[in-house]
Parts: structure tokens; sequence; C-alpha cells
């Protein structure tokens, strides 16, 4: 049971990253977007880096709260310049309150996490792809520029994960 409930926060909290992957339509809209699925992949690896059983995952983990900490550290720089919000843990904790995500195909705590990490990234790309091309403003839109590629090696790093641990996010 205590397996399940595990599985479930995190389905929560990676849910929450993959959520709203629909175009960015002003400089608002995308710092929310952004800064919440950056908080989101910060909180889902520390969850990995506690649940995780793989040395693979622990690592991808510890690279996602790395990566996704100084993201989201730059965002909140230039959204605060622009006197933009950006989301906190409070407000994905109440976003998680209102959704029901399973994942009782999942085999393991590592693969759920491998294969919400491929789902999450895909839509985080997805968001980060329309500012960089579509953007208004020209700091965020540079932001989305600069961080693409890293995110893009997530999703690789990620794709990777979730084949080898059976998942099926992995194609």
């Amino acid at each position: 049971m205590a397996k399940f409930v595990n599985v479930c926060a995190l389905s929560l909290l990676v849910g929450l990253s993959a959520q709203g992957a629909f175009a960015a339509q002003d400089n608002d809209d995308f710092v929310e977007d952004a800064s919440a699925k950056g908080v989101a992949e910060v909180e889902a690896g520390k969850l990995a880096q506690e649940k995780g059983t793989a040395a693979d995952v622990k690592s991808f983990a510890d690279m996602m709260v790395k990566d996704h900490t100084a993201a989201n550290a730059k965002l909140k720089s230039i959204a605060d310049a622009k006197k933009l919000e950006v989301s906190d843990s409070a407000e994905l904790l109440d976003k998680a309150k209102s959704m029901i995500l399973e994942l009782r195909s999942a085999k393991s705590f590592d693969q759920a996490y491998a294969n919400n990490q491929v789902k999450a990234h895909e839509a985080t790309i997805e968001l980060f792809e329309k500012e960089a091309t579509d953007g208004k403003d020209a700091e965020l839109r540079a932001f989305a520029q600069e961080t693409l590629p890293k995110l893009k090696a997530h999703l690789e790093q990620a794709k990777a994960l979730a084949k080898a641990h059976g998942g099926d996010a992995a194609n």
C-alpha cells in the first residue's frame, strides 16, 4: 500500500509538470507554467532520490534536482525583474489535491518515475519551443532558447531510463 501511495504521489507531482502544455498566451502564462513544471521536476527528483531503488534512477533524479533548481533560479530572476509571479510548491500542492492520477500498470517506483519523466519533458519541451519561437519578451524567449537543449537531453536520458526499467513511454 505504501508503494502505491508513493507512486501516486510521484504521479501527481510529475503529472502537474506535464499539464498545460498548450502554448503560452503571454509572459505571465509562460513564467507560471515553466516555473510550475520546474518546481514539479525538483520535487519529483527529490522523491525519486528518496524512493528510487536503481542507481541510474537516483543519478537521473540528482541531475533533475540540480538542473531544474538552476533553471528555476534563473527564471525567477528574470520574472522578478519583470514583476511576474512564479509558481511555488504551495500552488502545486493545491493543484495536486484536485488531480487524480493512477499508475496501476507500473511495476515499480523506478518505472513510474522514468515513464513520467518522458511525458513531463515532452510537455515542457513543447511549452519552451513555443516560447522560443513565438515569445513576445526577448529575455524570456532567450531563456527558453537557452534551456531547450538541456530539456531535450533530459528527454533522451528519460527515454533510455524508461526503456531500461520496462516503461512504456520510452518510444
